[in-house]
């Protein structure tokens, strides 16, 4: 075999050997891809019970805290802490709130992004004016939200929150017994966290953190 022979045979398997490379390396590409597609492209760690796809959307129709009739479609675009309960809760509303404030507040300017909605179970007494007067004396983020009471009644079912009426005490006063579950919806109004009084603050702020760092269609 002569010199220019053997130049062309050895070319030849050195163009075979980086063919064969890039086959491989394509492959890797392709087979990394498709691990990624089959994980859903979401590796994020919740601390809170993930609810996503086993809860409805953030859907209602109520008022707010300044007589608007408001839906969930009026918060798209925000992260939704969904809370019920009443202003004349005498400790776990406004020490719940008094969290959710306390929380928003290590969150920075992310929590810009996020409100919380204060869903009266009592709202025979909780009026518009007594709604904003209660929210805003803990959170400017919060927008307190009413209606009638078939309307709160069927918010509740949605989301399997419960709450009872308490006798009345002889002087009109009474209690509402209710759940203290927190439901967070992320932009596009979906039901993807649930938090019980078992949670730790840190937990709140940490699984908040990623949600308001994500966008739209996460």
């Amino acid at each position: 075999m002569s010199y220019a022979e053997e130049m062309t045979r050895t070319d030849s398997r050195m163009k075979l050997r980086r063919v064969r490379s890039a086959l491989v390396a394509l492959t890797l590409a392709v087979c990394m891809t498709l691990l990624t597609a089959c994980h859903g492209g979401d590796s994020t760690e919740w601390r809170l019970t993930n609810v996503t796809d086993h809860m409805p959307d953030l859907d209602f129709r109520l008022v707010d805290d300044q007589g608007k009739a408001v839906t969930g479609q009026n918060y798209r675009g925000k992260v939704v802490l969904l809370y019920f309960g009443y202003t004349h809760c005498p400790d776990v509303c406004p020490l719940t709130l008094a969290q959710l404030h306390a929380i928003l507040q290590k969150l920075g300017p992310l929590a810009d992004s996020a409100r919380i909605l204060f869903v009266s179970v009592d709202p025979a007494r909780d009026t518009p004016d007594v709604m904003h007067a209660y929210v805003n004396a803990f959170d400017p983020r919060a927008v307190g939200l009413s209606g009638p009471a078939r309307d709160i009644e069927a918010l509740s079912k949605r989301y399997r929150s419960a709450f009872t009426r308490e006798p009345d005490k002889g002087d009109g006063q009474y209690e509402v017994s209710h759940s203290s579950a927190i439901y967070v919806f992320d932009r596009d109004g979906k039901a993807r966290l649930l938090a019980t009084p078992a949670n730790q603050q840190d937990d709140l702020v940490h699984d908040l953190q990623q949600l308001l760092s994500q966008g739209t269609g996460a």
